[in-house]
């Protein structure tokens, strides 16, 4: 059981690292791609990639069943990235950062409502919340002032709640017995089926002779073999060896890998509200985390 739970952990940071680092490949698609563009593209190469490495069907799935693949599929693909990045259209990336780092809170709260295998939740969980939330701020803000968007904040907190409820779909899911590749995959897509009908609002446009171009080619490979095939199995592993709640609370990693990545890669200028930030979230996470003796967990 403890080597499980070692493996969990192993898993849910290997996945919060690939994903702190795809604002590069983001930023660089960015100049020729429209977000939900890259989203489709990546979660495409997702599905194919996954069958691929797995080609088996899934057998004797129940409606019930189905509808948990498609609520999931619909909060974590589809509904939680085109809330961020129309956040990001409205307000600073800043307060998205901020508010998407919530996520473990409502993650806590719903697991409280609808899992009881959760167990209970500790006064050292809020504790590590409020001292990663600080650290998140420091890193997000760095010196420059916050201002607040009503609608851009507003789809921020409504991306982190669907997280949360992907979360929780998730750590039902685990429990169907099926392989984490095979659930992956159809989450995957029943995402890209919730999805198609958004292309035509935001003037989706996928023209072939844009993946001629090497950089636009391994920018995509890398979102949707590493960050989509390979991290959503990853998670949706961690969130099963561990639980929704203590697999979440690696959400306030995410600023921590970015501000890394960003002084090593991008050779930004490292200071101290970063540096304390850093200091403070990894801080929240073990708070969060940390079970005494003969809690059961």
């Amino acid at each position: 059981m403890g080597n499980n739970k070692s493996a969990g952990h192993l898993a849910a940071l290997f996945t919060i690292i690939i994903w702190g680092t795809t604002f590069i490949s983001t930023k660089v698609l960015l100049t020729d791609f429209k977000p939900v563009e890259i989203l489709f593209a990546r979660f495409a190469v997702g599905v194919v990639a996954l069958f691929l490495v797995y080609p088996h069907c899934m057998k004797g799935v129940e409606r019930r069943q189905e509808l948990t693949f498609a609520l999931a599929g619909l909060c974590g693909i589809c509904l939680y990235y085109l809330l961020e990045n129309i956040a990001l259209t409205y307000t600073m990336a800043s307060n998205v950062g901020v508010i998407i780092s919530v996520a473990p809170f409502f993650t806590a709260v719903l697991s409280r409502l609808f899992l009881k295998s959760e167990g209970k939740l500790r006064v050292n969980f809020f504790i590590g919340f409020a001292v990663a939330m600080a650290g998140v701020a420091l890193i997000s803000f760095n010196g420059s002032r916050m201002e607040l968007n009503p609608t851009g904040d507003l789809l921020a907190v409504l991306a982190a709640f669907v997280w949360a409820c992907y979360s929780i779909l998730t750590r039902k899911i685990s429990s169907f017995g099926y392989p984490v590749i095979l659930t992956t995959r159809r989450t995957f897509f029943y995402g890209i089926l919730f999805m198609v009908p958004t292309l035509f609002l935001f003037d989706f446009e996928m023209r072939l002779e844009w993946f001629a171009d090497v950089k636009h080619l391994l920018n995509i490979l890398y979102l949707g073999l590493g960050a989509s095939a390979l991290c959503f199995v990853t998670w949706n592993l961690a969130v099963k060896a561990l639980g929704a709640v203590k697999t979440s609370v690696y959400i306030y990693m995410v600023p921590v890998i970015t501000v890394v990545t960003s002084v090593l890669v991008l050779k930004e200028p490292v200071t101290w509200s970063s540096v304390m930030g850093t200091f403070l979230a990894v801080t929240g996470l073990f708070l969060s985390e940390y079970n005494r003796k003969g809690n059961g967990s």
